[in-house]
Formats: C-alpha cells, structure tokens, sequence
C-alpha cells in the first residue's frame, strides 16, 4: 500500500493542482498544510485571518471526499519529514516555489525525503518561455509574445479513489473574522462575477473609484485558483478580456524573472542603478505608512492598504513612486512593507513590480520616468470618488481641489471644512523638486553627463 504526503503551500485547491492530481494516485493519500510561525507572526492579521479562512476551504473540500487537510505548526523542514515518517511515505508531492526563501526551504527538506515537484503555480511551467537561445526574458514585451504563441497544458482534475487521511492535525489558529471568504469556492464566485464585466476591463481598470478589477491576485496568491483555470475562464477577442489575460502573463514573467534572477529581491538588477544615495527619512517613510503626506490619492492608497490589505493597482504605482522618486527612499523598504501588508503579497510579482516603478528593474524604461501624484489623481479619479472615500477630511472638497488641496487659501478649504496642517497635512515634499533630485541622484550613479 503506497502512501504520498501531498505538502500544499500556495496551492490550497484541488483543482488544476498537479501535485494533488499525482499524489492522489497512490492508495493513501495525505494533504498537509504546515504553518510557519517565522511567517505567519510577521504578516498582518488581515493576512493571516485569510489564510485560516482559506485552509478552512480546503479542509472542506477534502472533507467532501471522506479527508481532511492535516494542519501542523512549526518549521516545515522537520514537521514535513515528521509526518511522512509516521504516515510511512517516502515521496512529498509538491508545486515548485520560485523565491529563495521557498527553494531552500524546499532543497532542505529534500535532503531526507524524496520531493517530487510540479508545476501548477503558473499557465506556463517555470523556465518554458524562453529566448530563442534558450535563455529567461528581461523584457515583458518579447516575453508576452512567447508566451502568447504557447498552448496552455491540458490538466487533469484529479479526482481518483484513493484514500484521504482523515488526521486534521492541529486546530486551525484563533483569529478575527476575514473581511474575504477564503477558498476555492469563494475563488470560483469571485471569477465568475468578474465575467461579467471582464468586457470592459481595459477601459475601467486604472479607475480607482470603481470596482472594475479582479481581484483574483488574492486567490492566485493563495492557490484557490489555477491560473489555467483563471486564462480558460477569460480567454476572448475582446479588448477587455485580452488586457486582463496580459496581466496573467505578466504574473509568469516575474516568476520566471524571480528563478532566473534569484538576488533581485534584495538587489537591482541594473549594475548601474546599485549605489543610489537613497534618504533615510523615518518620517517621512511614517507619513507614507500612514497616509499623511498631504498628496490626497496616495494618502487614499496607504489607508487602503491598511484598511482592506489591498490597494487599487494604478494607485499601487503612484503610491510606490512617490516613496522611491518623491522621497528618495530605497525601494526595498517599500516593498518589505508592501509584501507585510498585502493579502496578495507575492514575492516574485512585488518584487517586480517595485524595481520597475524604482526604474532598476526588467523594463527599458529610463529612470527619469516619475509619476506626478496630481496628475494621476486628476486622470483617473477625475471627481474624487476614490479619494473621498478613503481621506474622509476631503469629503466636502470641490473635485478642481481635491488633487492639491494646498493650492487653494485657507479661507476657500475651510469653507469646505479643511485646515492644512490640522485636520490633512499639508505636502511633506514639494513634487517639483523631488523629482529633480531624484533624477540627479540617479543620474549620478548610472554614469550619464
């Protein structure tokens, strides 16, 4: 009677899940979720309220078949071998993780017991799109063509007659209520309302002030959904559906940068932008924490991030611009905060994301590009429906002030109830000059005259 631990990490769902299809083959079947505390402590408690109510999915899925998902606490280099031991495996079936952490994590436990591993964490496996010399992408767009012109891999569904363990571990953690059902049944309704407005995705989704995005980061962070289940259910000739497909094939390319490219979490990848004078400004990095620095659409962001563990993605960009290129602040620290603070907190597309908003990152980009705050705000929340919503102080202000609230008098905002410097800040930088030293500070380290 063979028996295989199936080790479920960012793929808390059965379906279109490769290592379940494989491990449920066996007679025995054992899914496990270890929870690290080194990871789990650190993160917010929105994110760790919502990986409970996930794993509380998948404990639900696997009790409709006769199982139950074992949820162990402690370092998964010991309590995976443990486990495996006393079930009398000898394989761990697993889907391939891309950040260092995760791989040596994973060549660890690997040293006493056999890992098998598979993909089922991208449309494409790790490492297949590659140039025409064989070599991983540095550009999205040549990327994006690749990978366009490759057929997704059927999947199997994996349902078999294999017996689950029944042995649910330990009792899942104690903690508040999550805001978003976890799941892959929460994940499948998510996708289906997006359907119906997936049509208009190109032209609604750098609008804040609506609900026109996704949100299917979380369940694809989490692994309640396969990304090929995500491409079969949007795929079209719609505008709409083949800009959201797009941001599918971004997600691949950031793993497959992140495999390629290990030290990009801690490092540029441009040689040339590696010794940035960047600012050590504690105040300045709290204020933007916080949503105080008196620029009102990214004030709106940071609150967001706080309130709902997510934050708009056009936002994401003004916001990660503005601690970079605004405040001169080294890019990593915003991205750690990010990582901490976002329910769809994934390494590799963080990571990625930051150094192309810092300019050091995969795209030909020059550094000079830096978003203007107010301009953004202007052109994609025109009336301050956004803003309002999340800078409560600037409610009653007109739409032609709520971009700059500071050039108005101080009679006209109190008029509207405002008092910079009481009740909103006023501008912690002026926008003008914190782009000119930042282009001068990276200017001076690329070499150019």
């Amino acid at each position: 009677m063979s028996t295989i631990v199936v080790w479920f990490r960012r793929d808390a769902r059965l379906d279109d899940n490769p290592a379940w299809t494989a491990g449920a083959q066996a007679d025995t079947v054992q899914p496990l979720f270890v929870i690290d505390p080194s990871l789990f402590d650190v993160v917010s408690p929105l994110r760790r309220a919502l990986l409970v109510s996930g794993l509380a999915g998948l404990d639900s899925s696997l009790a409709a078949l006769g199982g139950r998902l074992r949820v162990e606490f402690g370092d998964p280099r010991q309590v995976v071998r443990s486990v495996a031991a006393e079930t009398g495996a000898t394989e761990v079936f697993i889907n391939r993780e891309v950040t260092p952490f995760g791989k040596a994590r994973d060549e660890q436990v690997g040293r006493r017991i056999r890992l098998c591993e598979f993909e089922g964490n991208t449309v494409h496996p790790i490492g297949s799109v590659t140039t025409a010399s064989g070599g991983p992408y540095r550009v999205f767009s040549a990327f994006y063509r690749s990978w366009s012109d490759r057929l997704v891999e059927p999947y199997d569904q994996g349902r078999s007659g294999a017996t689950i363990a029944d042995n649910p571990g330990s009792p899942l953690p104690s903690v508040d209520e999550s805001s978003i059902s976890g799941g892959e049944s929460a994940a499948q309704e998510r996708l289906s309302r997006f359907r119906t407005r997936i049509d208009r995705y190109d032209i609604d989704r750098d609008v804040p002030g609506i609900d026109a995005t996704s949100r299917l980061s979380i369940d694809l962070k989490y692994g309640w959904i396969g990304p090929r289940d995500v491409v079969a259910a949007t795929a079209g000739d719609s505008k709409g559906r083949k800009a959201f497909v797009r941001q599918l094939a971004w997600r691949d390319f950031y793993a497959n940068v992140l495999e390629a490219f290990p030290d990009t979490v801690n490092r540029e990848m441009r040689p040339n932008l590696r010794d940035i004078a960047w600012r050590e400004d504690s105040d300045g990095f709290a204020a933007w924490q916080s949503g105080q620095t008196g620029y009102p659409l990214v004030d709106a962001g940071m609150r967001q991030l706080r309130g709902e563990g997510w934050m708009h993605n056009r936002v994401r960009l003004v916001a990660a611009s503005f601690l970079v290129k605004d405040l001169l602040i080294d890019w990593r620290r915003g991205e750690r905060h990010f990582r901490r603070m976002l329910l769809d907190g994934d390494v590799a597309q963080n990571v990625g994301n930051w150094q192309w908003v810092a300019g050091t990152g995969t795209d030909a980009s020059p550094y000079f590009r830096v978003f203007n705050p107010v301009t953004q705000s202007r052109r994609f929340d025109p009336d301050g429906t956004y803003i309002r919503r999340w800078v409560p102080e600037l409610r009653d202000v007109p739409a032609d002030l709520v971009h700059s609230p500071w050039t108005a008098g101080p009679l006209e905002l109190a008029a509207h109830g405002v008092r910079l410097g009481e009740n909103y800040p006023e501008p912690i930088v002026d926008h003008a000059m914190a782009r000119e030293r930042a282009i001068g500070a990276y200017r001076f380290v690329s070499g150019e005259s």
